[in-house]
Formats: structure tokens, sequence, C-alpha cells
């Protein structure tokens, strides 16, 4: 399947120096484009108010202060069901990974496994898939 444009995505992430790693992986396909970077749940929501066009895809942590991650998530699938949003954590517990499913989430990477399934899951997600790490989804 090929696309017509760059498929955009915001990252919200209180480690700005995360945000930056991920940027330059996700960058190196040139057809991913970082639109946005949020430090907690309530400047994502805040950017996506304002911005225009809107992205494709929210790649979020869990744990942000002011707003949690999986609120946040939550408030993006109901004020924007066409935005995919992936989950990028360190929590491997089956509870955040139930509570994420339940927000309805596109999808949950462990930061564990960002190195070598980040463009994968991305790359699924885009494709209208579901992509959930194999470490806590058997």
């Amino acid at each position: 399947m090929t696309f017509n444009h760059p498929y955009k995505i915001i990252l919200a992430d209180d480690h700005a120096l995360v945000r930056k790693g991920i940027k330059r992986v996700i960058e190196e396909d040139l057809d991913l484009q970082v639109i946005g970077e949020a430090g907690d749940g309530l400047e994502l929501l805040e950017i996506l108010e304002s911005l225009q066009p809107q992205p494709d895809l929210v790649v979020c942590d869990i744990a942000m202060p002011r707003l949690r991650g999986l609120e946040a998530c939550l408030r993006v699938k109901k004020r924007y069901p066409h935005i995919k949003v992936l989950i990028l954590s360190m929590h491997k517990s089956r509870e955040y990974l139930a509570q994420a499913k339940a927000a309805g989430v596109d999808g949950y990477l462990l930061k564990d496994d960002a190195d070598t399934a980040l463009y994968t899951a991305i790359q699924e997600i885009r494709h209208g898939n579901t992509f959930f790490s194999s470490l806590i989804s058997d």
C-alpha cells in the first residue's frame, strides 16, 4: 500500500530526551513526520485543539504529570476517533495493557522493544491493524 502524504505523528512523553530519541528514530523514514511534541497529557490535548492538519497518530507514554497518558488517550479517542494512538511505555503490567485496550488505543509497545519494533508498530497501525508488544500480549 502506498500513501500520498507523510504519516503525521505527535509525541507525548514527559522526558524531552526520550521524545528526541523517538523523533530521531521515526524520522529516519522519510514517509513519517513528527509534527508536534507534548510533555504531558494536558499539553497533548491543547496541541490537538490548535494543530492543523491534525496528526494521524499519537505516540503517548502512560506515566506523565498533570494528566496521565491513559486518560489523555481516552479523551483523544473520544474527541478525535480518526486519530490512532500508540502507547509507548516501560510498564509491562497486564493491568496497564487492559486499561489501554479499554481506552481504545491502537497499540501498546514497551520502551524495551522500541529500538526494534517502533517502526513495525507504526506501520501496522498505519495499515489499519493493531500492535501489542509480544512481551505482554501473549
